[in-house]
């Protein structure tokens, strides 16, 4: 069990696995994507994977330029296309730990059929999608995230189109884990990333984060404060929430472990595939 007492301070993390010489980071005061970082390393801390065997892979946002200031090998990828890069580099050397740091904008828009075909397939990868609920490198528009009649750039009078649920819909497509946090749960955030981390075949997990420049701004929470207070009252566990009706859990986020199954990752299938292939050949 990890608890917070046992947790590596953060000056140890920072010296240990950031890039020092890409220092400090481009975030918003108040921005929570930093925070998601934090709860990573916790768990990479608690993992004991090897470090030259872990790999980030990102795409296009804020939350995709992460891997840029951590000391691992990395791809800053093209928008989007994170999940496909993944893939790649985990069929050609499994051993490889893949991690694939993205932003709901980047992973649910551009890039939404590749992160549903990579749960579909169970990929071997573990995906930290970091939700804020606008595009907040490009100025904050609304996203497939942001919530029904919450505002943006694109949106001054409010969203009218029904926000995607992540967390749901990966689950929904064949994915062996998925959990939602806020991040002031990080007890059970960096829990569930240590053990996404380490689970075969398809592992998600969303943190739900304050982004008060664009989205809290616009939507009258200009302090982080506001917006972390905003996180917990719209936010219900999944306990909770299998005893409430629809009427109540309108316009609630359901937080918690939402799936954690066992089946074959992509990797073994693929690896069975390749060894019937093979007989077959030979008795041909």
């Amino acid at each position: 069990m990890i608890s917070a007492s046992r947790l590596t301070p953060a000056l140890e993390l920072k010296r240990r696995y950031l890039r020092q010489e890409r220092l400090p980071m481009i975030f918003c005061p108040g921005c929570g994507i930093g925070v998601a970082l934090k709860y990573v390393l916790w768990a990479l801390e608690e993992s004991g994977l090897e470090e030259d065997k872990v790999v980030w892979v990102s795409g296009i946002g804020c939350s995709s330029r992460v891997p840029g200031y951590v000391n691992f090998d990395s791809l800053h990828t093209t928008h989007g296309r994170a999940l496909a890069f993944a893939t790649g580099i985990k069929l050609a050397n499994p051993e490889l730990k893949v991690i694939a740091f993205m932003g709901d904008g980047d992973a649910i828009a551009i890039g939404g059929n590749h992160l549903i075909h990579a749960a579909r397939r169970n990929l071997d990868v573990t995906t930290i999608i970091v939700n804020n609920f606008n595009y907040g490198m490009t100025g904050g528009q609304i996203a497939p995230s942001t919530p029904h009649l919450y505002k943006g750039s694109s949106a001054p009078y409010g969203n009218y189109e029904r926000p995607f649920d992540i967390s749901a819909l990966v689950a929904s497509a064949g994915a062996n884990y998925v959990a939602r946090w806020t991040i002031l749960e990080h007890v059970h955030a960096v829990r569930s990333i240590k053990k996404a981390l380490l689970k075969q075949g398809f592992a998600l997990v969303e943190l739900l984060v304050p982004c008060p420049t664009y989205f809290g701004r616009r939507n009258g929470m200009r302090r982080p404060i506001e917006l972390l207070r905003w996180l917990r009252e719209n936010t219900v566990h999944v306990s909770r929430a299998q005893k409430m009706s629809q009427e109540e859990l309108k316009g609630k986020i359901v937080i918690g472990e939402i799936v954690d199954r066992n089946e074959p990752g992509l990797v073994q299938m693929y690896m069975e595939y390749v060894k019937r292939a093979k007989l077959a050949m030979k008795s041909a």
